[in-house]
């Protein structure tokens, strides 16, 4: 070891990852900083062992559906990242000719919604926008990841909702709106058109586990499709959720019990190949705690700092290994956005990235410790296993517990240079 090195002694009782890499976050910056900006996100991430985040086209103002709109959230992030960010471009109608454009300005892939994304900016997109855009994105080499639920199965339930006197605080029937047949319905539509054209599309947020059979007949077929799922599909059940605690609200919904185990068994089978967070913050008011409206309530989970001690408590109960879980956790989402040649393992050429984490000690998740904008949280008052000690940079320490952050090092991971 050359000379003048710093040593940092992890301890006979910690564990030494490669960095996690989280490809589904919000930072909702510029336009909405107010749910999230920059400084506020890396720093969660960096406090959970995540040295890189993709970041989502939406819910940004400008949302990144041209490269001019790229160019806006770069300037909004410069010099606030704790970590490495990748960006998403957006897929909406209309906006095909500006993909090779969005691609050489360097986004790593494309995010669509194939219903209502909430907001007016990324409006959703059909079979017939797709069958537009797909086949420019098999050109660019570029993946189609999507949010798979389509309209009609939601409509049709939430319009029985309406008319019915069910208790919008109970979580029931707020679930009843997001019925399963929404996501299996999409996820066949995005399997179709990728066999047809060619194009990579990759399922986010999966939650429905009667689409599983028709994933796992995709990739037995060689279909260019893959999937992933969220901590909170994984840890948490519907039938747990209390009366008005809409901090849980999510789309697609946390399900049942019954289904969440199916969703560890895909990931055990690799049909889903990855766990990532959906970050997906808002001010505590549009979560409508006060009155505990479901139906009201904004939908989305802030859990980017807890990924790790979330999935490995679940994880380690089922007996999964770390190395399992830091293929979940960090090289497949690393694969999915083309970074893995520098991020997602320890090996000999990839950046320096490492997590010290303490697979065998306990915390209580006490909201006002976490680093998120918004700290209202489905996992207040749970128990946990695995505790972050120190996360690393490309070999410099960014965050130690008990000693806070150092000066933000994040840079952009832009595709078609750095080595992306």
């Amino acid at each position: 070891m050359p000379g003048g090195c710093e040593v940092f002694a992890v301890g006979d009782d910690a564990v030494l990852s490669p960095g996690l890499v989280d490809t589904h976050v919000h930072v909702n910056e510029p336009g909405r900083a107010g749910w999230e900006g920059f400084e506020t996100a890396t720093r969660a991430a960096a406090a959970g062992g995540t040295t890189t985040i993709v970041e989502m086209p939406l819910n940004s103002v400008p949302a990144t559906t041209t490269p001019e709109a790229l160019q806006a959230k770069l300037a909004a992030a410069d010099g606030k990242c704790a970590v490495d960010v990748a960006f998403w471009g957006g897929v909406v109608p209309g906006n095909t000719a500006e993909l090779a454009p969005m691609t050489e300005a360097g986004v790593v892939g494309f995010k669509c919604f194939l219903i209502d994304s909430g907001v007016a900016e990324f409006a959703h997109v059909g079979e017939r926008d797709l069958r537009e855009a797909m086949p420019e994105l098999a050109r660019l080499g570029a993946v189609l990841i999507a949010h798979a639920e389509l309209p009609q199965p939601i409509e049709g339930a939430t319009a029985h909702a309406a008319k019915s006197d069910e208790d919008p605080r109970r979580y029931a029937t707020f679930l009843r709106t997001r019925p399963r047949a929404a996501e299996d319905a999409a996820v066949e539509l995005l399997i179709r058109l990728s066999r047809e054209t060619g194009a990579r599309a990759h399922v986010v947020h999966h939650s429905s586990a009667d689409a599983l059979p028709a994933l796992r007949e995709a990739k037995r077929e060689g279909v260019d499709v893959t999937a992933e799922t969220c901590p909170h599909y994984l840890a948490l059940a519907a039938e747990d959720v209390p009366d008005g605690a809409t901090e849980f609200k999510c789309c697609p919904p946390i399900r049942e019990r019954e289904n969440r185990e199916k969703l560890w068994a895909a990931l055990d089978e690799n049909v889903i190949e990855m766990i990532v967070s959906d970050h997906s913050p808002c001010p505590p008011e549009m979560k409508r705690r006060e009155t505990g409206n479901f139906l009201e309530a904004w939908g989305g989970i802030s859990s980017l700092q807890l990924r790790l001690p979330v999935v490995w408590t679940e994880a380690r109960r089922r007996r999964y290994s770390i190395e399992r879980v830091t293929e979940w956790l960090a090289s497949a989402p690393a694969r999915l956005a083309g970074l893995e040649r520098r991020k997602g393992a320890i090996r000999v050429g990839a950046d320096a990235d490492f997590v010290v984490w303490k697979p065998e000690e306990t915390f209580e998740v006490e909201p006002e410790k976490l680093e998120h904008r918004h700290r209202l949280t489905p996992y207040a008052g749970r128990e946990l296993s695995g505790v972050v000690e120190a996360t690393f940079l490309r070999g410099e320490k960014i965050f130690a517990r008990g000693e806070g952050f150092g000066e933000p090092r994040g840079g952009f991971l832009l595709r078609g240079r750095d080595g992306i």
